[in-house]
């Protein structure tokens, strides 16, 4: 399954919403990388190992599954991450990259390829596609209300 989706950050039009600068969206995008429990509060543990600038290695902790991936950095822009085949789990990757199509107005595209071919449309695969298409979304729009929180705190700054 390919998935994509953009959520707006910052809206020039509406000045209830807080403005967020590519800095603070930055960190807060790193941030969930790093401190994962943050944001999924389901996560038991998270150990991160290998950490320099550009990637950190990660073993994730749900109960009894454990899920190694590696994080990558393009610095101010996108962070990959990618998941390689381990046990009954395929090789998968989900990207987060910064978009500024105008000054100031910043967007988060949201990447998922779970490396399965897309399912016929109608069958039971399709079904639970779409499904996870509806929970990885509300799984981002959570990550940038974080960010958001997170910001106010004076956490990102």
């Amino acid at each position: 399954m390919k998935f994509n989706h953009l959520i707006q950050i910052n809206d020039p039009l509406n000045p209830l919403v807080d403005t967020l600068t590519r800095e603070q969206l930055w960190r807060g995008l790193v941030m969930r990388a790093e401190a994962p429990k943050l944001f999924m509060p389901h996560l038991d543990d998270c150990r991160l190992d290998e950490k320099n600038l550009d990637s950190v290695r990660r073993e994730l902790r749900y109960g009894q599954l454990v899920i190694r991936d590696k994080v990558t950095y393009l610095p101010q822009i996108q962070v990959l991450y990618e998941v390689p085949a381990q046990g009954e789990i395929a090789a998968s990757r989900m990207s987060m990259t910064i978009e500024e199509p105008q000054e100031s107005v910043l967007f988060v595209r949201f990447e998922y390829d779970d490396g399965q071919p897309e399912a016929a449309a109608g069958g039971e695969e399709a079904f639970y596609n779409e499904f996870r298409r509806s929970a990885y979304q509300e799984a981002d729009i959570d990550t940038v209300r974080v960010i958001r929180e997170l910001t106010v705190r004076g956490e990102l700054h």
